[in-house]
Order: structure tokens, then sequence, then C-alpha cells
């Protein structure tokens, strides 16, 4: 089993910057490419991006592209979403995942283990 635990969360105006946090439990980190997802109210569950085992690959939904970046330490069993440039309409909860499998999945039924969630808030 993998226990994620997310924070960082807050409330921001529009223009700044969060960066959450994503601890793993577990000795087999570095055997999952690492997801973010978020959920508005009344939303489904929406791709942010996700980071491949080694790190050397990324993917970002288009919404977020170049606003947001991944990033992970397996040392520290550790993945990070830095959030610049920071929007109303990126208001939702947001979650780190993993997942086993092979190739970088866009969708949040392929992914083994999800954490709680941490609240973002962006006002305009």
């Amino acid at each position: 089993q993998v226990q994620l635990v997310e924070s960082g969360g807050g409330s921001v105006q529009a223009g700044g910057s969060l960066r959450l946090s994503c601890a793993a439990s577990g000795r087999t980190f570095s055997s999952y490419a690492m997801g973010w997802f978020r959920q508005a109210p009344g939303k489904e569950r929406e791709f942010v991006g996700v980071i491949s085992r080694s790190g050397v690959s990324t993917a970002y939904a288009d919404s977020v592209k170049g606003r947001f970046t991944i990033s992970r330490n397996n040392a520290e069993n550790t993945v990070y979403l830095q959030m610049n440039s920071l929007k109303p309409e990126d208001t939702a909860v947001y979650y780190c995942a993993a997942d086993s499998g092979r190739i970088l999945s866009r969708t949040p039924g392929e992914y083994d283990y999800w954490g709680q969630g941490t609240q973002v808030t962006v006002s305009s």
C-alpha cells in the first residue's frame, strides 16, 4: 500500500503562486508515476499533470501548461506542484495520485492510490 498526503493549499489572489507537496509512504515510491488532479464543486476530477518515475518526463493539461510545474524528489518520497500565475479558474481541491502503469496517464481511473486532497482558492 502507498499512502499519500497533500499539503500547501490555501487562499491566494489571482496572479499569485503556491507550491503543493505530496508526501508518500513506502519504499517503492520511485516505481510510480505521480499525477496531480483537481476537482471543483459539481465537476469531474480533472487532470492537471503527471511526472514519470524518474522525473525525466512530464505532461500537463493545456489549461495549466506554462504556469504549473511538477517535480519530484525520490530520495524524500515527495512530489511537488509549483503553481504560478494563478487564476480563479484554478480554484479546486487538488489531489496527488500514484500510477504503477508503464504509460503516463491522464485518466483518474488508471491511478492506484490517492491522497485526501488540499484546497486551493484563488480570488480575483
